[in-house]
This record gives structure tokens, sequence and C-alpha cells, in this order.
């Protein structure tokens, strides 16, 4: 994994982290990575955020949702949008990763391997339900863009798979 370059005010983290990704609810915008920095000056909350794709529908939600919990918090917020460098699944914690997982949603696997699930149909993605690594994509699109559908031929459930986005 590739780190991100966060500046990242300690006292906002724990605000930062209440605050979830709408599409996943299970996922705090700190565990997806889309929080490059929140800084605190002269009593207002300056924080960048960067999508996780450049037409991701979920980022005025993502910023009205973190301006509320600032001013839960007793801070003023101003919300910007930085789009380069561009996000990348790498940028997902451990911790959301596996939240992903218990959640009902395959984490993203390597570039390489991403592909040759992807284009060649290698049976490399890992059930939610059973761990079986014998499933199938169903299709490359899955409830939004970021995510195909597969489904495992051992215990029959569908479920998402995140796709790797480098």
């Amino acid at each position: 994994m590739i780190s991100i370059e966060q500046n990242i005010d300690k006292k906002l983290i724990p605000i930062l982290e209440q605050v979830s990704d709408p599409e996943i609810p299970v996922l705090s915008i700190m565990d997806m990575g889309v929080v490059r920095s929140a800084v605190i000056i002269n009593n207002i909350v300056k924080v960048e955020i960067t999508p996780t794709y450049s037409g991701c529908p979920a980022m005025d939600v993502i910023g009205d949702d973190i301006k509320h919990a600032l001013k839960n918090a007793g801070y003023d917020s101003e919300i910007e949008l930085i789009l380069s460098p561009a996000w990348t699944t790498d940028w997902i914690t451990p911790r959301g990763r596996k939240a992903l997982q218990d959640y009902g949603i395959a984490p993203p696997l390597e570039p390489e391997v991403d592909k040759a699930v992807l284009l060649e149909g290698k049976k490399i993605v890992t059930c939610t339900n059973c761990g079986s690594q014998n499933t199938r994509l169903v299709s490359q699109f899955g409830s939004t863009a970021c995510k195909a559908q597969f489904q495992c031929e051992d215990c029959q459930e569908p479920f998402d798979y995140f796709k790797c986005l480098k």
C-alpha cells in the first residue's frame, strides 16, 4: 500500500471518524482515506477531501456531514475538494478493509490481480459469506460504479467486490 499524505489535527480525528461514507455506512471517511487535510485556523476547520472518483455523487453529502459533525463539536468549517492526486483504493485503511469484508463487500485486490479477476475470470475474490474463492464475476458493474457483482459457486450467495482503483 502507498501512504496518503495527510495533515490532520489529532483532535479532529475522533470527530471525522464519526462521519460515515454515505454509500458504505460501516466505513468512516477516515477509513476510506478521503480526508487529505483537516486543520484548525482561527477556530475554523479547513478540511480537504478527495473523491473516490471524479464524478462521485456522495461528495456533497460527505461535505455536509463533515460540516454538521464539526458544528456539533463547536467548529465552523470550510470544505475543499482536492482532485489531485486522485484517490486510490490504497488509501483505504486496514480497519476499513476489514469493515468492508464484514459488511459483505470483498475488499480491493492489487491491480494485476484485479485485472485477472475482472477481465480473465480468475477465481481469486473471496466470498464474504463462506470464505470460498470458488466465485464468479456476474457483472463488472455492481450497486455503485466502484463495485463489481460476484456470486459464490459454493454457497450461491451474491456479493459485491470493491474494484481496485489506482
